[in-house]
């Protein structure tokens, strides 16, 4: 009530105003503030209707029953939202009046709703004893107000005749539930039993409230139904009331038998029904974005629907064609509209453009009715199915073109809508997380939302821009653009700010608060989900005409320059509200950055001549120029001199005219790929825009006077080039004290230069200007020096030195001027303090040279300078000095302070002795030393700093800017010393190895960059870029080769025309890696952070102070030894040296980052433990009192994202423990704070939970986490970061991250559960949701496995997920309790598949078919979210039909979308997928063939009518061999395109069908008295069979492999095998007839057949499943019967016995092998018994195969071989039975 009244209070005035200018970007301000605050004023009724009917809704039962965190929830909404929009409504009057309208009435009307609000609060206070009727009428006038308002700006959106129609809608309703009452009153008159009656009553009284609810509902919302949040308020009203009405029924039947009465009522309840579906279907069709438009809408949609359809259906041809029939009926209606518009048309050639679509539409359809009776006259063949495809492809673009128009128009005004909903849900979710901050506990986790939501807060209003822009221009395709743009820009960040707020939400004290938040990012998520799809949808439509739309808007943005230039001439160019200098200096810093960037990804793209990634980089060029201007504009307007506005004005202008240039230069080049003089064309007109760039960074304020400085010292150096110097007039005295003099003057300079580029422009104009003057008085000095040198060596060193002074200082003022042109660049700091050392240490080696003092004391004045310089270090140590870790900055202060330590003692020993050499060297070393320990030291408190909690640690980025410049640079000054005709053959060779070395290194970076983005286009560009400087490079190499074999002119000219090619590539990288969106966020040191920071740098401060004192002691103590009082001084200052370095080392020690943390984290969790603990014993004596604030499903929703946040901080903890100590501190942090709330809900759940089995569970598990995490804490409290730990450290460390996953994954497990048990689906959704966005999100290292593996893994997923879904639509009816079980299943499987789909999209044939895989699999994970949503709502209330309706439609979506995730991995590898496909057939083929054995071994294979085999011998052989060629051909197409391999599979497949059938009528022939026969024949066909599978499985993985892959070696292996069979088979059915040899040639094929197997068995391949010992034992039966058929037949050599032999051996042998393999891989056999196992199951086969083979050679019918001597087969006979024993018994007794 108090944020209401303060609201109503501040609506008594208009916002002031700042003056605005009338230029084009003032008035566009003010035009986009009017938009925005007019959606955010919107957005925040919306929420105000949402939360007034949800207010009415959640208060309608009795108050016992009343949900009191969600009205809680309710009120907050209500209340924050009021008080934004009172700010919103006061500028937006204020804007009103300013433009001449009438502000006042909107205040007005906003103050009403005020008052309304605060009516409604009065009556719903739980104390208040009103009436429930004035609640009803209370919301009504919130409604009502709530439409006034939204009038009076302009913003009711909703059709006013679609509000009428929604009020009688709901009269409707309460008109038939009024009949209803009348009824169920009637029966209750009639009833006795007085019970029964009040039930009656009751029930009837229930159903008039819920009516008139709903009545009062539809008033709140009608204003604002446009909003999905105040839609679902209205559909919760209605189904209160089916339910009351439902109660009216049964209330009736149990209380009368009267069949009239009973039909009355039943009659009476079946009108409130269709009432109430009528009112539902109107508000669904809002929802959906109306009735289709126009007439050609609904026939278009179907066409297009059903296209897609026929797409996923390849492979059904019944389905296909009957969608074809369903595409013919809905485009001959088409073609009729067409036509009917045709002759209505004035416009003879509107006319007869309309007549030929409809031609081309009329043949389309015909050529698809053909194939359709193609494919149903042949609905197994695959080739007929794809011709339907293609014919309905072609129809689909026949409808594209033929009402291109309208379909666009429709997908747009889809994109407006779902944009604006995404905008509205992130203005909510951002309030919402303003409200909650104040009872957020957690510092990191809440200062995460802030940083994404101010993300968002800056996209909203390009988003909001774009629907108006399109809005108002529905024609424009460049605003259509825009707001596709907008809309995907929109999509990240509102994804990380979804997940910022779900993080957020167990850590918020305030119940309601909390709900507010997770409701919103939901509806956030949703939106989002919605928005994507529609983006996606309409960029497709709108085409390639993103090239046109870039070059209008740079065309615009270059008249509004004009006008701004035009302003700035009359005086009146006036900055824009917010603006200042420091701000729109640095934006145009960024800008400039980012144009140079987009500008190298533009020519990137057009060189690869890719139409459609050149349109989206030209857009991203015109986007990063919007930006540059705007900022250009701004520099202006807060820039007081006019000159100066003019030039900054005139030179972005300059900048606009040039990039238009080059836009159409594009434009031009991408209709001609290829062309290399559009190419150069292009390379001139991008370099123009870069100069232009250049001078418009160079008009900033600050900027100039450097150029200025730079240009005085480059003026000043020229005299060093004279011939000789004018003799001076100082004697060598007075000349070396000028030139000291002058020395320090600079150097105090190059320190001030330094400092300013850190504040105001005007500092650095001061200090740039100064630097100028003391350098040019330095430089006098120092030719006066010269003058003095007597010969000319020496003079050549001075100026040597001069001239590489006046190289350091002109770096260093470019440092200067690139930092206070980028204040947050990364690095640059870090360069700037390079750059003062450079001219400190160039001076001092000037110096060294010049002077000529007593020894030592140059080293005394140098040392000291460098001390100076130095200082700067710890001044403000905000910035990473170098790349040290902490504990490499303390080895660093200890090696440097050792050094230190014994220079001092040098120092004083050898100033005693006079020893003045050891004396200066000492100083030197003592200065080196003492620079050492400031660097560490400044370093560390960096590191201090940043790793306190509570600042913001930096961000990596993908590339190091500064590592691209150094190797840029590095690469131009090489190639320059190539062409350099000087350049010796030695000097060639050295360039090459620094080209070289630099090159690869960038290719490296450009790798690993493109591995880390998420950004696709970036992803290609870096990989692009990368290709360019390594073909570049590897050209130059190959001139240099010759250049070196050769060194004559010719050659040196090719090498130079190699270099120009490789310094543009590299160039150009280097300004596409320039773009800040690459760059590092630099760290924030917190205000504690600073202070944990100040005992580092005071005690490394003082250690500076004294160790100057005492340079300059020793300095006068070298000169005079003999001087007691400078003793004690220099005694004073070692003491306080020594002192301050211990000082140094004991604070590092102490303020080890992260040790602090790491014991407050282990205070939080043992406190946590304790509760628990607590907990269980009230749980153990029954006494757990249940929480009542907050609801099950709240408690659950907040363990599980906790258990989740905390379950994604394991590895960034252990990884900090490890090796980064600056992050320990943040990760420990904010692992523990996620423990109290974990431990709060955990306590809550359990408080809640019935069962007193599940409560100690839950406890248990919630215990056992936080005694892992405590466990993990120590151990990283110990490791530290410390990489040198010991190993036991980190090996400790490996086990807490292991413990803590293990009880991660078990509470996590207890939870879902108990979530699905309960219906609780709010963690399976959110699952669902972040697998969709991890598909978008980046970084993805080289993916493992081939597109195969993940095709197969991903098509069997997605048909489990199809089987689960048939499972749930089933449940839906007979039990709905195990809804929530599948529903955890089919979030499981789609996890599954979200994960496989990346690899898979990145390792698709082309990106296209990857972009298809990804995009289908997220459409698919939206479907099933929503499935599961409903599976949780049917769970919930079981009776709800219109759940349980929208399940089954959301169950028949997602089957839907599975088949269109199939079809996209189809389309992906046709070939791999028919190679699937034939695999299966042949598992069917070899099955069908047992079956054939089993009917041939039982005697019932009969041949038919008088057939023999010679029928079929012919047959079968031609098949065989027409087999063997389809081997030939699957072999070869195997890294083949995929088409040929389809086709191959596919042949292969046909021709073993024939096989198998041939060979099946064969042994049928032979009639059933000879089943051994008919046994060893299908045998041999199988054996071809299996081969052939095996074959293909190896085709399947070999696709695509190189030559030398593992996989193909495994082909060729599998070819061998086939090629045997065949030859077998082949030799089988040429001695069938034979009785003399047929037994012999059984034999050796089941030798042959028990090899393969033996081969299979001794794989590491692990088996299919697992069986016991027991069943292995079985097995022996089977092995002892055929050994004794062996030797049987071994002793009686004739045929028959020897293929008895033959056929039982091959199947005793081969099921001895599959069970011995099961049982040695059953889970409780040890690894030493499976090896035993194993080595005994394959003597035993190689002992049975000796016996086979000395039966084969006795049963020889060779004359010579038959008379073999017998006895020799009881040892054969042994050794097989022997040995299985061992095998056999040894697994059973061991494990």
């Amino acid at each position: 009530m108090q944020a209401v009244h303060a609201a109503q209070a501040t609506l008594d005035d208009f916002e002031t105003l700042p003056p605005l200018g009338q230029d084009a970007a003032s008035k566009a301000w003010r035009k986009n503030k009017m938009d925005e605050s007019k959606h955010e004023i919107h957005s925040q009724v919306d929420a105000i209707t949402a939360g007034t009917a949800s207010v009415v809704n959640l208060t309608a039962g009795d108050p016992a029953d009343t949900d009191y965190t969600a009205v809680g929830c309710a009120v907050t909404t209500i209340s924050s939202n009021l008080t934004e929009m009172s700010k919103g409504v006061k500028l937006l009057a204020a804007l009103m009046e300013d433009e001449g309208g009438n502000g006042r009435q909107l205040l007005q009307a906003a103050k009403n709703l005020a008052s309304a609000v605060s009516d409604l609060l009065k009556t719903a206070q739980p104390a208040s004893a009103e009436p429930r009727q004035n609640l009803l009428q209370a919301a009504g006038v919130v409604g009502q107000t709530s439409g006034e308002l939204l009038q009076q700006i302009g913003e009711s959106d909703t059709d006013p005749r679609f509000q009428d129609m929604l009020m009688q809608l709901a009269k409707a309703v309460a008109s038939a539930a009024a009949a209803l009452v009348l009824k169920a009153k009637n029966v209750a008159q009639k009833t006795e039993d007085s019970v029964l009656q009040t039930q009656v009553i009751a029930a009837a009284t229930q159903c008039a409230l819920s009516t008139s609810q709903l009545v009062a509902c539809t008033k709140v919302v009608a204003p604002t139904i446009s909003s999905p949040v105040c839609q679902e308020q209205l559909i919760e009203a209605g189904k209160l009331v089916a339910k009351s009405a439902e109660g009216c029924v049964e209330a009736s039947q149990a209380a009368t038998d009267d069949e009239q009465l009973l039909k009355q009522v039943g009659v009476a309840a079946t009108a409130v029904t269709q009432a109430l579906n009528d009112l539902l279907q109107h508000i669904k069709q809002h929802a959906t974005g109306g009735q289709p438009i126009g007439r050609y809408d609904q026939a278009t949609d179907t066409i297009l629907n059903v296209t897609e359809n026929i797409f996923s259906s390849m492979g059904d041809a019944g389905e296909m064609v009957r969608q074809a029939r369903i595409l013919a009926q809905a485009t001959s209606d088409l073609v009729n509209a067409i036509k009917a518009d045709a002759e209505g048309e004035t416009d003879l050639e509107n006319s007869r453009k309309l007549l030929s679509a409809a031609k081309i539409l009329a043949d389309a359809t015909a050529k698809m009715v053909e194939a359709a009776k193609g494919a149903a006259a042949h609905p197994d063949s695959e080739e007929q199915q794809q011709r339907l495809r293609e014919a309905a492809e072609g129809l689909r673009m026949a409808t594209n073109a033929a009402a291109q128009n309208a379909i666009k128009k429709k997908l747009v005004h889809k994109l407006e809508h779902a944009a604006k909903q995404a905008a509205a849900s992130a203005t909510q979710t951002i309030a919402a997380a303003q409200h909650a901050a104040s009872f957020n506990k957690n510092p990191a986790v809440q200062q995460q939302l802030v940083q994404s939501c101010k993300v968002v807060a800056d996209q909203i209003p390009m988003l909001v821009q774009g629907v108006r822009g399109s809005q108002s221009q529905p024609d424009s395709p460049s605003a259509q653009l825009a707001l596709i743009a907008a809309s995907q820009n929109f999509l990240q960040p509102g994804g990380k700010m979804v997940a910022a707020a779900k993080a957020t939400v167990p850590t918020i004290t305030d119940q309601a608060s909390a709900m507010q938040l997770s409701q919103c990012a939901k509806n956030l998520a949703a939106a989002l989900a919605e928005l994507r799809t529609a983006a996606q949808k309409a960029q497709e439509a709108c085409g390639p005409l993103e090239i046109d739309s870039a070059l209008s808007l740079v065309q615009s943005l270059e008249r509004d320059l004009q006008e701004a230039k035009a302003a700035a001439r009359d005086g009146k160019l006036k900055p824009l509200p917010g603006e200042t200098m420091e701000k729109c200096a640095q934006d145009l810093g960024n800008s400039t950055k980012a144009v140079s960037s987009a500008i190298a990804h533009l020519l990137g793209e057009v060189a690869q001549g890719n139409e459609n990634y050149t349109g989206i980089a030209a857009r991203e060029v015109a986007q990063a120029l919007r930006s540059l201007s705007q900022a250009a504009r701004g520099v202006a307007a807060t820039t007081s001199d006019p000159q100066a506005q003019s030039a900054m004005l005139e030179c972005a202008g300059d900048v606009m005219d040039k990039a238009s240039n080059l836009i159409e230069e594009v434009r031009k080049a991408v209709s001609k790929p290829g062309d290399p003089e559009s190419q150069q064309r292009l390379a001139q007109v991008a370099k123009a825009v870069s100069q232009a760039l250049n001078r418009c960074v160079n008009c900033l304020p600050g900027q100039r006077d450097v150029d200025a400085a730079i240009r005085t010292v480059s003026e000043a150096s020229k005299r060093l080039l004279a011939e000789s110097f004018p003799p001076s007039s100082k004697n060598f005295q007075e000349a070396q004290g000028h030139l000291n003099q002058a020395a320090a003057g600079l150097n105090q300079s190059a320190n001030e230069l330094v400092q300013a580029s850190r504040g105001t422009p005007q500092d650095l104009a001061r200090a740039s200007g100064k630097f100028g003057q003391d350098f040019n008085e330095f430089l006098q000095a120092g030719v006066e020096m010269a003058s003095q040198s007597p010969n000319k060596e020496d003079q050549a060193q001075v100026v040597s030195n001069l001239k590489s002074i006046s190289m350091s200082s002109s770096k260093l003022l470019l440092a200067a001027k690139a930092l206070s042109a980028d204040p947050t660049a990364p690095n640059l700091k870090s360069q700037l303090a390079a750059a003062a050392r450079a001219v400190t240490d160039s001076i001092n080696n000037l110096i060294t040279m010049c002077t000529q003092q007593a020894p030592g004391q140059k080293e005394c004045d140098n040392a000291l300078r460098e001390l100076e310089t130095v200082r700067e270090l710890l001044e403000n140590p905000t910035q990473a000095v170098n790349d040290l870790s902490y504990f490499n900055c303390l080895d660093s202060v200890m090696e440097n302070s050792k050094v230190l330590g014994e220079s001092m003692a040098g120092i004083s020993q050898h100033a005693k002795n006079s020893k003045l050499p050891e004396f200066g060297d000492a100083i030197s070393a003592a200065s080196k030393a003492l620079c050492g320990l400031t660097e560490a030291a400044a370093q560390a408190a960096y590191l201090v700093g940043v790793s306190d909690p509570n600042s913001q640690a930096g961000l990596q980025g993908l590339v190091d800017p500064t590592q691209f410049a150094r190797a840029n640079h590095a690469i131009q000054v090489a190639c320059q010393n190539l062409v350099d005709p000087a350049c010796t053959q030695s000097q060639v060779l050295s360039a090459a190895t620094i080209v070289a070395k630099h090159t690869s290194a960038l290719c490296n970076a450009c790798r690993l960059a493109s591995s880390r983005t998420a950004n696709p286009v970036a992803k290609r560009q870096f990989v692009q870029s990368a290709k360019e400087v390594a073909n570049s490079t590897a050209s130059l190499v190959k001139t240099i080769k010759a250049l070196d074999g050769a060194f004559n002119e010719e050659n040196r000219e090719r090498c130079r025309a190699a270099t120009a090619p490789l310094i543009e590539a590299v160039d150009n990288l280097t300004a596409f890696a320039s773009n800040p969106e690459f760059a590092t966020v630099p760290a924030q040191i917190s205000p504690e952070g600073r202070r944990a920071m100040e005992p580092i740098i005071s005690s490394a401060k003082t250690m500076l102070e004294s160790s100057a004192g005492l340079i300059q002691t020793a300095r006068s103590l070298a000169v005079n030894p003999r001087d007691p009082p400078q003793w004690s001084v220099l005694a004073g200052h070692s003491r306080t040296v020594s002192d301050s370095i211990k000082k140094l080392i004991t604070n590092m020690r102490d303020k080890a980052p992260g040790q602090q943390e790491c014991d407050e984290a282990i205070e939080v969790l043992n406190k946590c433990m304790r509760d628990v603990d607590q907990a269980s014993l009230a749980a153990i004596s029954q006494q757990l009192a249940p929480r009542e604030d907050i609801s099950q499903e709240a408690l659950h929703n907040q363990m599980i994202t906790a258990v989740q946040e905390i379950s994604n901080l394991i590895e960034p903890m252990a990884g900090a423990a490890r090796a980064e100590a600056s992050q320990l501190g943040h990760k420990v942090s904010q692992m523990a704070q996620y423990f109290e709330p974990l431990t709060l809900a955990a306590i809550g759940a359990a408080s809640k939970t019935p069962n007193h089995q599940q409560q100690m569970n839950l406890l248990d598990q919630t215990k056992t986490l936080a005694e892992s995490a405590l466990q993990l804490l120590y151990t990283a409290k110990e490791a530290g970061g410390n990489p040198k730990q010991a190993a036991h450290t980190q090996e400790a460390l490996e086990e807490a991250v292991q413990m803590m996953k293990e009880a991660v994954e078990d509470l996590t497990t207890t939870l879902n559960e108990a979530a699905s048990a309960a219906g609780v689906v709010g963690g399976m959704v959110d699952s669902i949701t972040q697998a969709i966005n991890q598909l978008d999100e980046g970084p993805m290292g080289e993916p493992e496995g081939t597109f195969v593996d993940y095709q197969t893994t991903m098509v069997k997923t997605a048909k489990a997920i199809a089987v689960t879904v048939q499972e749930m639509v089933t449940k839906s009816t007979t039990s709905p309790d195990e809804l929530g079980t599948l529903a955890n299943q089919l979030t499981s499987e789609y996890g599954q598949l979200a994960h496989q789909a990346k690899p898979a999209a990145l390792t698709a044939e082309n990106e296209e078919i990857g972009f298809h895989i990804k995009n289908r699999v997220q459409e698919l994970g939206h479907g099933c979210a929503a499935l599961v949503t409903k599976a949780g709502a049917l769970q919930c209330s079981p009776s709800d039909a219109y759940t349980k309706k929208e399940l089954i439609e959301c169950a028949r979506k997602v089957s839907e979308k599975v088949s269109h995730v199939l079809a996209a991995l189809q389309a992906g590898n046709r070939g791999t997928q028919a190679c699937i496909t034939a695999a299966s057939a042949v598992s069917g083929i070899i099955a069908d063939l047992d079956t054939t054995i089993m009917f041939a071994t039982a005697g019932t294979l009969n041949r038919e009518n008088a057939e023999t085999f010679a029928d079929h011998r012919e047959g079968i052989l031609k098949t065989a061999k027409a087999l063997v060629e389809d081997t030939k051909v699957l072999v070869q197409n195997a890294t083949a395109s995929q088409e040929k391999l389809a086709q191959a599979a596919q042949s292969s497949v046909a021709t073993i069908t024939r096989l198998a059938e041939v060979v099946k009528l064969g042994a049928a022939s032979l009639g059933s008295e000879d089943p051994e026969t008919q046994v060893v024949l299908i045998n041999a066909v199988k054996d071809v069979a299996k081969a052939l599978g095996d074959l293909i499985s190896a085709t399947k993985a070999a696709a695509g492999k190189a030559g030398d892959d593992p996989a193909v070696y495994q082909l060729k292996n599998s070819a061998k095998v086939m090629v045997t069979n065949v030859t077998s088979l082949l030799k089988t059915v040429k001695a069938v007839e034979d009785e003399a040899t047929k037994g012999t040639r059984a034999l050796e094929a089941t030798i042959e057949h028990i090899r393969q197997e033996l081969a299979v068995f001794s794989s590491h391949m692990p088996p299919d499943k697992t069986s016991t010992p027991e069943d292995f034992i079985r097995m022996t039966k089977g092995i002892t019967l055929a050994t004794a058929k062996a030797v049987a037949a071994g002793n009686s050599c004739r045929q028959e016995d020897v293929i008895a032999t033959a056929n039982l051996s091959r199947r005793a042998i081969a099921d001895m092998l599959r069970a011995c393999k099961e049982a040695a891989y059953h889970p409780e056999v040890s690894m030493d018994v499976r090896q035993r196992a194993l080595r005994y199951g394959k003597e035993c086969t190689n002992g049975y195969l000796e016996l086979l083979e000395h039966v084969l050679l006795v049963s020889d019918p060779h004359p010579c071989l038959s008379r073999c001597p017998q006895p020799r087969f009881s040892g054969h006979s042994h050794a097989p039975a022997t040995q299985t024993a061992r095998a056999l018994l040894r697994p059973q007794h061991e494990p």
